[in-house]
């Protein structure tokens, strides 16, 4: 199994360190994901991302079990399920989390989505019972996805305790700059997730141009853009030859004016891929 060195790291808040890039397991159907991770750890990546909501936790441990790789080789994250935010189900659930992936400790714990909709106030009470988990020395890190400027806000403000990341939807038709600036604000680092808008900007002539300059593809010129701006970023392929060209993007800048150019693209809410974090009230039976 190859080591690499390539990928930089992003020193969080609590003064831990994260992998810049890692890799996504959204929608990778649970008998494919041990495959899938294997595949993805052969290439390079060293951070892999999943969440209790994704149904694949436990393929993702077999994985990292059959690496070969020592644990401090590799980085995970997982997330919060919505119908786990009451504090007595988040303290389980994260008991579960870790028995799936076969962890003592796991890098970074988010809550998966805010859920303000359904509880204007729940997620507070949640993001108290997160730091318990790092308190006892079973997460690393504890963070948010999805979380606007007015939940970050809250709990910064009710709680004291600053998120590592807030995971949110960015890419260059949605920058998100109003959870992102909030994010940076407050010490928190942004994760992208849909970096490449599940597909929709590799298309677009401005990035095609830009990824011709630098003989590249236009995925690879997304994500080189997401890292140059300094997000945290997780492509998902299930294929190994896309898996090692999202890997193949350190090897080039882009200039402060190309990154300008692809922000530009920016269409605000008509650009948003995912649902909107102020309305989303999905919650599994």
């Amino acid at each position: 199994m190859p080591t690499t060195t390539a990928v930089p790291s992003i020193e969080l808040n609590n003064q831990t360190t994260i992998p810049q890039l890692g890799f996504g397991v959204f929608q990778v159907p649970p008998e494919q994901t041990a495959d899938t991770v294997t595949k993805a750890l052969e290439v390079g990546y060293r951070h892999i991302d999943t969440a209790q909501m994704y149904g694949n936790e436990q393929e993702v441990g077999v994985a990292l079990a059959s690496s070969g790789l020592a644990r401090d080789d590799y980085y995970v994250t997982s997330k919060l399920n919505n119908n786990n935010h009451a504090p007595d189900d988040a303290r389980r659930a994260f008991d579960e989390t870790l028995a799936k992936l076969g962890l003592e400790q796991i890098d970074l714990f988010l809550i998966h989505w805010p859920l303000s909709a359904v509880d204007a106030d729940q997620y507070v009470e949640t993001w108290r019972t997160m730091a318990e988990f790092v308190a006892d020395g079973r997460a690393r890190s504890i963070g948010v996805s999805n979380f606007q400027a007015s939940h970050l806000d809250r709990i910064v403000a009710e709680t004291g305790v600053v998120p590592a990341v807030n995971q949110i939807e960015v890419h260059p038709y949605f920058i998100n700059d109003e959870a992102r600036g909030a994010s940076l604000r407050h010490g928190v680092e942004v994760e992208a997730w849909s970096p490449i808008a599940q597909g929709n900007v590799l298309g677009d002539e401005t990035i095609g141009r830009i990824a011709s300059a630098h003989g590249k593809t236009p995925a690879q010129v997304t994500l080189r853009w997401h890292v140059d701006r300094g997000d945290i970023v997780f492509p998902k392929s299930m294929s190994p030859e896309r898996m090692a060209e999202n890997f193949d993007i350190f090897d080039f800048e882009l200039t402060a004016d190309q990154i300008a150019e692809i922000a530009g693209l920016d269409r605000g809410e008509d650009g948003r891929q995912g649902p909107n974090p102020d309305t989303f009230d999905y919650v599994p039976d």
